[in-house]
């Protein structure tokens, strides 16, 4: 019997993942929501509210630490503790190709399941990407899984065919405590790597490197290019390259050229979406980084309304100082949201939305902005993760789509600019 510990994308594809192949499952989640409970128990399985079953396996999702005390309590009684890639890997027969970075691995993984499908094969992209990679990788032919920290970090005999590892940079601190283990966490990737797989890496990274250069796959160095999408993409072509040489086969380069003319966007990155009056609404709930922002807050119309919180990962704040003669107001959301805006100083005028309920709070953020711009942008570039208010960055950035259009936005088009 296995223990799925937490609904939400991740859970409830590991439930119908574990239904389709008849296998018993319990659940539970520290913040049942009710439609999500509803489709756990129509799938057939049931609760354990007082987690009192014994369990060899426990399916965690991302977004809960392994040192929440519930899965401590688990794992000191016997249970072990992995995620759905690793579940995936146990009992898919699927080849699967893994991308992960601090930077990055969106683009990388979208372009990878691109290109793939370009050169005839029944490519599909999951993980930390919609959908669940559980959900996927039994459809495909290769299965391309984008892969964050927190899914690394419950892995245990998951071996990609390729394994593309991007850059390491500084993220979730909050999460993992130090650098240090943030990195080894990334590094799991590339920890039951053979000679008989590959492994794409950064060659201008220098901690990347040294770990590639002390692998047994076969390795696949690409070079930085002059924008992360020209580097996200070297990186595709090189898993591209990489899982067709392992295939037998070389890369159809008149097919490539009709793959890149139609190289996809990832989601909920810098979108401008709606309008209203000579205010832009812009979607970036992607952005939890320094740099991402950064670049958002460069690139948004000015004045911006400014919408910032969630659960802070740690970010660096003395980069965006210069940015704040942009900023019009801070709307701080979430948990620590008001601790961030706080830390920013600068002058700015700060709005604290105090709902614990995250689409009410940005609904509010969404009033308050409109009450002080008649011109510019509302900017969501939340630089923290969205797990205190919402079940990911995708449910964030629909909440403030719903919010715009609730409020007057009307669907931007580019001839409307």
């Amino acid at each position: 019997m296995i223990l799925v510990y937490g609904l939400g994308r991740s859970g409830l594809g590991v439930l119908r993942f574990l239904r389709k192949r008849g296998l018993p499952a319990r659940f539970y989640d520290d913040r049942p929501k009710e439609m999500e409970v509803q489709e756990a128990l129509n799938l057939g399985f049931t609760p354990d509210w007082n987690l009192e079953g014994d369990y060899p396996e426990v399916v965690a999702a991302p977004g809960v630490p392994l040192s929440h005390p519930h899965l401590e309590a688990l794992k000191a009684r016997g249970a072990l503790i992995l995620g759905e890639a690793e579940l995936a890997y146990r009992l898919s027969p699927t080849p699967i190709i893994g991308i992960t970075g601090t930077a990055g691995k969106t683009s990388t993984t979208l372009f990878t399941a691109h290109l793939l499908r370009g050169q005839g094969l029944r490519a599909l992209e999951g993980g930390n990407v919609d959908p669940p990679l559980v959900s996927v990788v039994d459809e495909a032919e290769v299965a391309v899984a984008e892969l964050s920290s927190f899914q690394l970090e419950r892995i245990h005999a998951f071996r990609p065919r390729v394994a593309v590892l991007l850059n390491l940079g500084v993220d979730h601190l909050d999460r993992h405590g130090s650098v240090e283990a943030y990195h080894q966490a990334k590094l799991n990737l590339l920890k039951n790597l053979t000679p008989e797989d590959a492994l794409v890496y950064n060659e201008g990274d220098p901690k990347v490197r040294q770990a590639a250069l002390a692998s047994p796959a076969r390795l696949y160095p690409f070079t930085p290019g002059n924008s992360p999408r020209e580097t996200n993409l070297r990186a595709a072509l090189e898993a591209t390259r990489a899982y067709l040489e392992l295939l037998g086969r070389p890369l159809n380069t008149d097919l490539l050229q009709e793959s890149l003319k139609t190289l996809p966007s990832p989601p909920h990155r810098f979108q401008i979406f709606a309008r209203k009056g000579e205010v832009v609404f812009i979607d970036d709930s992607i952005a939890t980084r320094t740099p991402s922002v950064a670049a958002a807050l460069e690139a948004a119309p000015a004045p911006i309304a400014w919408i910032l919180g969630g659960e802070d990962k740690g970010a660096d704040l003395e980069p965006l100082r210069p940015l704040l003669s942009r900023v019009r107001v801070v709307l701080a959301i979430g948990r620590d949201g008001p601790k961030m805006a706080e830390a920013l100083g600068g002058g700015v005028e700060v709005v604290v939305l105090p709902q614990a309920d995250g689409r009410a709070a940005l609904r509010q953020a969404v009033a308050e902005a409109l009450k002080r711009l008649e011109r510019g942008s509302v900017l969501l570039a939340p630089l923290a993760a969205s797990f205190d208010q919402f079940r990911d960055y995708q449910d964030r950035a629909q909440a403030f789509r719903e919010a715009v259009y609730a409020l007057g936005g009307e669907p931007w088009t580019p001839s409307s600019s």
